[in-house]
């Protein structure tokens, strides 16, 4: 259980929509389904559409302050099986990562490898009351390219299984582009908070509107408040 599981969800019914991707810059070909994510004739490049419209309101609002910067989508839409797959990758990659055969494993260097996998990713289940939130169709992943469609360096990549995931991490780090990397972040966290969505308290490429992390952040923000959820898994 996540904190904003506790949330309660009232499903508005808004469907999915495509993103508009003259608008926005895109990753291409998805970098998911070039590892195999089965979507089978679901297109990870959509959301509700009040996500969609708060996106357009950034990516306006990114225009005024940096012209012709645009925001990168990574990922939006994920069906539960397309998130156990990235769960069951993300274990995979762990294990290269320290050289390890499952096969081996301590108890620890299995608990070790779990907590960084769920570290990044919501558990893949099935209940209606405690959807992943990309299965929901309200979250997206996203960074930003600048005006000749270089991306911005943000000081880790997205979905990676480490502390500089963090959105804060290089906010008083002695590194010697610390200060860069964490304006570049507070850029993007700015822009997105503009259309709405609002970023996932553990990593700084994840933003949501409608769903119950995003209830959750706004209940724990402001006193009093008791939002509910509208977007539930689709």
């Amino acid at each position: 259980m996540r904190p904003y599981h506790n949330i309660q969800i009232i499903e508005s019914g808004e469907p999915l929509v495509k993103i508009p991707f003259e608008l926005f810059a895109v990753e291409s070909p998805h970098p998911y389904e070039k590892l195999g994510a089965p979507y089978s004739d679901r297109s990870p490049y959509y959301l509700r559409e009040g996500v969609i419209n708060g996106l357009i309101e950034a990516q306006n609002y990114l225009e005024t302050l940096r012209p012709n910067w645009k925001i990168q989508i990574f990922d939006a839409y994920r069906p539960v099986e397309v998130q156990q797959f990235m769960v069951d990758y993300s274990f995979e990659l762990a294990l290269q990562e320290r050289n390890w055969l499952q096969q081996e494993l301590s108890l620890a260097q299995e608990e070790e490898i779990w907590k960084a996998v769920y570290d990044i990713w919501a558990p893949p289940n099935m209940d209606l009351k405690t959807p992943p939130p990309h299965s929901t169709g309200a979250a997206v992943d996203v960074t930003l390219v600048n005006s000749q469609g270089e991306p911005v360096d943000m000081g880790s990549f997205i979905d990676e299984m480490s502390q500089r995931s963090l959105p804060d991490y290089y906010q008083n780090s002695n590194h010697s582009q610390g200060n860069e990397f964490h304006h570049n972040r507070e850029l993007l966290k700015d822009v997105m908070e503009k259309g709405g969505l609002l970023r996932n308290p553990r990593e700084w490429w994840h933003f949501s509107y409608g769903d119950q992390m995003w209830a959750w952040i706004i209940n724990q923000s402001t006193v009093g408040s008791q939002k509910n959820a509208f977007y539930g898994r689709l």
